[in-house]
Parts: structure tokens; C-alpha cells; sequence
């Protein structure tokens, strides 16, 4: 799949959660989940062909937090380069040609200066890193999501394009702020979208939400599409806003709610609906019968 040149024809479905997919496969609390890309490959690649089967267009890597800097936490940074290879292999082989891979970068895990040590040239070596490799493993486009910061952003932007000419995703994790929505760092909808644009951004949106409702994302849908302009915008929404019970995050939106989202979200101007937190492959299926059918 051409992902440009399919979006200009039709909206495309993105895939939903990863990591509590691998935590219901068994991955053990706090352990890395972008390892199980080598350790648990079977498990990867068939959480991959079920969003393929529900109606997915687009996949995306085990490597939210694959970095070289978000791997030390395991004591894996030196393998970083193995590590996003290797899941985007999965992914492509899971994929065929009826999906396009998307290369999954997170938050590096730090901030830039003056906030934090890092510099932006040590961070572009880091993306760098990050997405040639994903590349290498046969990724379509590069997606830079949850995150906060437009400064770390327009450095994603920047390596994604210099490993190759394809398609860069932006999105960022939003909050409730008084009668609107920001980053953590204070971003409004507006601000952030103009700055993964001007940084070179081929589509625009947000993903994950915190305490954020069904309503909220659809109120926070129309004002990304009022920001973006012309530019695609995409929503990946969590299963409504998570309640605690027994002592556990649940979230509770029903594969029936979060496919009538997705169908108030296409008419308000969403051309790439997919999922974040707590959304499973009957989500998606769902919600992929509505996109298609509209």
C-alpha cells in the first residue's frame, strides 16, 4: 500500500493497543516489550495478523519505546538497532501487501535543553538510529506519537526524512485544561499541529488521552481538523476514560461505542481512526466496519 496516495482515495484504519495486547500474551509486569519482538516473536506477529483481520490499513511496530535512550531502562540500549529491525520484520510479514507498516517512535524519554541534558543533535542521532533500522525492517512510514513536546517532535520529523522519503505521522497525548485540551507541556491543539506542519508533518492528530471521554475526542477531533487545514488528520482514541476496579485501570467503551465514534469522528474530517489504550482487535473491527462503510 501506497499510504498517500490510498488516504487521498478513502479514510484508512490504523491498528489499536500493543502493550496490553503483550501483557494479556503474557508479557510479565514491567518487563520490556519491545524484546518480545526477538524473545516472543509468534506472539507479536499474531497480535499484528488479528488487527490485519479486523480491518486494518495500517500496523504499527512493537517499538514505542524501542529508542536506544528508552532501552536502558532494561539495559538494552546496544541493541536498539537489532531490536527495531527485527519488529518491523514482524510487522511487514504480518502486513503483506494489504497494509502499510508504520515505524513506532515514543518519547525518548528525556527532554531537550534547556529543560533537560539532552541536545538536539545528540536526540537526531538517536531517531536516526531508531529509524533507519525500523526502515531496514521494512517500515512504510514513520509514526512520532504520545507526545508532548513540538521541539522533540521537529527533531523525529527531521530524522525520520533524512533516513528516507517517507510519509511522517505526528501525534501527541492530550489532557483536559480548563474548557479545552493541552499536551503536558501546554500545548493547545492549535499549536501543536502548526508546528509538526511547518516541521514537515504529511499527517496530523493525536493519540491517548488522559481522564479524556468519547465526547472529549470527538470534541478534540474537530478542533485538530479546524487546525490542520488541508493537512490529513488522524485520531487514535483510548476506550473511553479508564475506572478503577479491583484495584485495576479498566477501560470500559464497548467495540458498539467506540464504532459510533468512529463514525461522528469521520464526519467531522478524521481521514486515519485508529486506537490507543485499552482497544482491542474487536474494537477495531468495529470500528473498521464503520470507516469502510462510509
Amino acid at each position: 500500500m501506497n499510504l498517500l496516495e490510498t488516504l487521498a482515495t478513502r479514510p484508512l484504519v490504523c491498528d489499536g493497543a500493543m502493550g496490553t495486547q503483550l501483557i494479556e500474551a503474557g508479557l510479565p509486569t514491567g518487563a520490556c516489550g519491545v524484546l518480545w519482538s526477538v524473545e516472543n516473536a509468534d506472539a507479536v506477529q499474531d497480535i499484528h495478523a488479528r488487527y490485519r483481520d479486523a480491518g486494518c490499513d495500517l500496523l504499527t511496530t512493537n517499538t514505542f519505546q524501542g529508542s536506544r535512550e528508552a532501552l536502558k531502562m532494561h539495559n538494552l540500549s546496544d541493541r536498539a538497532g537489532e531490536l527495531n529491525r527485527r519488529a518491523a520484520e514482524i510487522a511487514r510479514a504480518a502486513a503483506g501487501d494489504e497494509c502499510a507498516v508504520l515505524a513506532d517512535c515514543g518519547p525518548f524519554g528525556g527532554f531537550l535543553e534547556p529543560l533537560g541534558d539532552t541536545t538536539e543533535e545528540e536526540l537526531m542521532d538517536i531517531f536516526v538510529e531508531q529509524f533507519s533500522a525500523l526502515h531496514k525492517g521494512g517500515a512504510d512510514a514513520a509514526l512520532i506519537e504520545t507526545m508532548s513536546d513540538t521541539n522533540e517532535v521537529a527533531v523525529a520529523i527531521k530524522a525520520a526524512k533524512q533516513v528516507t522519503d517517507w510519509p511522517a505521522i505526528t501525534t501527541y497525548a492530550s489532557q483536559k485544561s480548563g474548557d479545552g485540551y493541552t499536551t503536558m507541556m501546554g500545548g493547545s491543539p492549535e499549536a501543536t499541529i502548526k508546528a509538526s506542519i511547518d516541521a514537515g508533518a504529511d499527517i496530523v492528530g493525536a493519540n491517548c488521552g488522559t481522564q479524556l471521554d468519547l465526547d472529549d475526542y470527538l470534541r478534540l477531533a474537530e478542533q485538530l481538523v479546524a487546525a490542520a487545514g488541508d493537512v490529513p488528520v488522524i485520531l487514535q482514541p483510548n476506550a473511553g476514560s479508564p475506572q478503577e476496579i479491583d484495584g485495576q485501570l479498566t477501560y470500559l467503551a464497548t467495540p458498539e461505542d467506540m464504532a459510533q465514534l468512529a463514525g461522528k469522528l469521520l464526519d467531522a474530517g478524521v481521514r486515519v481512526i485508529g486506537g490507543c489504550c485499552g482497544t482491542r482487535p474487536e474494537h477495531l473491527a468495529a470500528m473498521s466496519a464503520v470507516v469502510k462503510a462510509g
